[in-house]
């Protein structure tokens, strides 16, 4: 069922999604320019979570209209996004078409994560996950899809390490995250990426590894929920993931690639209407 959305809500909620951001480290720099050897092999591969990993501390927001993104995981109609994205909104939807909406059915969110489920009638395509996280290698790129600052965008990144999230603010959790340096974005993409949380990061096989959920672009740094709490989520919720791999993903075709998720809707748009302070 789709359920038409004013556009000047809509308007409202993309200016949001430009000044406002619901959950980020820094925004204060544009991404950095490709690594030196970028293009050189992965390295060893990623170790467990440790308590030695370093510390990123991120401080959630109160609950505000914006704009995220989220992923099919099945036909079905379940959704995965981040939790910051869709947290105690009064109303949530995904934008199928422009000025319209289907609405969201049930959101179920994660105590031990920055992820959240979403039921909807049905998604026409469904991504696949991989959960092999520990033939992970240091190096190996991802590409980050979604809408960052409210419109169609994408960037790709080299697997660095884990560290722990540390939120703090609205709710509080610790969790391991993956990290990743930036190597690059489509098209005239400048500084924070707001509006990317909740999308999906792709290997270089067209399956997902991780969920786009934080950033620290002075550092040139993107975080991604890891494919455990993935797991470990839809276990708890009972839910799923039926999904097939996308075609396979470079740096030179990841732009065209991610257009093709966003016209089929398996990577979609989230609106999150709060409700009265």
């Amino acid at each position: 069922m789709i359920r038409l959305i004013p556009d000047w809500l809509l308007y409202i909620i993309v200016i949001a999604a430009l000044v406002f951001v619901l959950f980020r480290i820094d925004d204060r720099a544009d991404a950095p320019e490709a690594l030196p050897g970028a293009e050189t092999e992965a390295g060893a591969f990623l170790p467990p979570p440790s308590i030695y990993d370093p510390e990123v501390l991120v401080e959630v927001g109160p609950v505000s209209s914006g704009l995220g993104s989220a992923f099919a995981i099945s036909e079905e109609g379940w959704w995965v996004t981040a939790r910051h994205v869709v947290d105690a909104c009064e109303r949530v939807g995904l934008i199928v078409s422009h000025g319209a909406a289907t609405p969201v059915l049930e959101v179920k969110v994660a105590l031990f994560a920055d992820l959240a489920l979403l039921r909807t009638d049905r998604a026409p395509v469904a991504l696949a996950i991989d959960t092999t996280e520990r033939r992970f290698q240091i190096g190996q790129r991802a590409f980050h899809v979604g809408f960052p600052q409210g419109r169609p965008g994408e960037a790709y990144s080299r697997l660095i390490g884990r560290e722990t999230l540390v939120a703090t603010g609205r709710y509080e959790f610790e969790e391991p995250v993956l990290a990743w340096a930036e190597l690059g974005r489509t098209g005239n993409l400048r500084g924070s990426l707001a509006g990317i949380s909740g999308g999906p990061a792709l290997a270089a096989n067209g399956q997902v590894i991780g969920v786009t959920v934080a950033e620290s672009a002075r550092r040139g740094r993107i975080y991604t929920a890891a494919p455990s709490s993935i797991l470990r989520l839809l276990r708890v919720e009972r839910v799923e993931a039926t999904g097939t791999p996308t075609p396979r993903l470079t740096a030179e075709n990841y732009g065209q690639e991610s257009d093709n998720l966003r016209r089929e809707l398996a990577v979609a748009q989230v609106v999150c209407v709060a409700g009265e302070p």
